[in-house]
């Protein structure tokens, strides 16, 4: 069974446009239909990650997230507070 889907003309050139590539590096035609199924295949795969992408704002980190962040963070030893980078920053 098959189902039409609208879409607009850049996302359609964009679908064309990786039709095209796979075709150049594959050697092998793909139909739109095919393209979109293994999209969607993908996508089911990293589920939360796509839905998230449709919040609004920033997501929130997950753990290993924020680990990863503070990786690269180093403690000076000396505390600063909100005065301190008021000063820094407003003289």
């Amino acid at each position: 069974m098959s189902t039409a889907v609208k879409m607009d003309e850049h996302s359609k050139s964009r679908l064309e446009e990786l039709q095209a590539e796979i075709r150049l590096k594959t050697g092998r035609k793909v139909t739109q239909q095919e393209l979109l199924s293994r999209l969607i295949d993908a996508v089911i795969d990293s589920r939360s990650e796509f839905i998230d992408s449709f919040r609004e704002g920033h997501p929130e980190l997950s753990e290993d997230e924020l680990e990863r962040f503070n990786e690269g963070t180093i403690a000076s030893g000396v505390e600063t507070d909100e005065e301190d980078i008021d000063d820094i920053l407003y003289g």
